[in-house]
């Protein structure tokens, strides 16, 4: 009889070594690829207080990101990307996701708002805020009316939290809109910009939650977006 717990230990010994040999990119070349800065967008997902400061979904994990991410919008900008998108919770008091959820960033509060780091960026007064109400930016969304009355760019820099929820179906929107469109476009994730959240049995059985395994999480999601075509590298330099 097959041992497929085998397979598992050896798929998740190459899985580790995957993602720590993910290269490097450059925004240069990412930019000419694309044709010009111009054509490229640069969007964040929930880098705000309540995933990454305080708030019950707050954590560590998503905190360690905000520093890189602020570094890379600031050479983006600096390199003439100006379609910069900061896509966050910003839910009503009754929201559908409550059901599945704590409540969490609720439109108007201190959880709802953008990390210091990145309100206090010069340029941060053009950023293009998205409000959305699930863990898609791309439903419902001014990000999805962009894209509907401006058409897709050539490139778009995924970056936020978390890995395995909405920056998974940001970048996946985005890769799958191309897809049924036939448009080339290139989709970049750069895995020290994403992070997602750490959750042991023993602390989920405690609070009656499903526990989450944020490394694993992490790693199988970085993999399975290179699976469905989007670039994925360890950072953009």
């Amino acid at each position: 009889m097959t041992d497929r717990s085998e397979y598992s230990r050896e798929f998740l010994r190459w899985l580790r070594r995957y993602v720590d040999g993910l290269p490097t990119a450059s925004l240069s070349q990412v930019i000419a690829d694309a044709g010009g800065a111009s054509q490229v967008w640069m969007v964040g997902v929930d880098l705000i207080k309540g995933f990454c400061v305080s708030g019950p979904l707050a954590g560590h994990r998503a905190a360690a990101i905000v520093e890189p991410c602020a570094a890379l919008v600031q050479r983006a900008w600096a390199a003439g990307v100006r379609r910069v998108f900061m896509a966050r919770d910003a839910h009503g008091p009754d929201a559908e996701e409550f059901r599945s959820w704590p409540v969490h960033c609720v439109a108007g509060t201190e959880e709802s708002e953008l990390v210091d780091e990145l309100a206090a960026l010069p340029m941060a007064n053009e950023f293009r805020i998205v409000d959305k109400n699930s863990l898609s930016a791309l439903q419902d969304t001014d990000l999805q009316r962009a894209i509907e009355t401006d058409g897709l760019p050539r490139a778009v820099i995924c970056i936020g939290d978390c890995t395995d929820l909405c920056t998974y179906n940001l970048a996946m929107g985005f890769r799958m809109i191309a897809n049924a469109r036939n448009q080339p476009l290139e989709v970049i994730v750069p895995a020290d910009c994403v992070e997602t959240y750490h959750l042991g049995v023993e602390a989920a059985a405690e609070i009656g939650a499903l526990p989450h395994d944020g490394d694993l999480l992490h790693h199988v999601f970085l993999y399975h977006l290179a699976l469905n075509g989007c670039r994925v590298v360890a950072s953009i330099r």
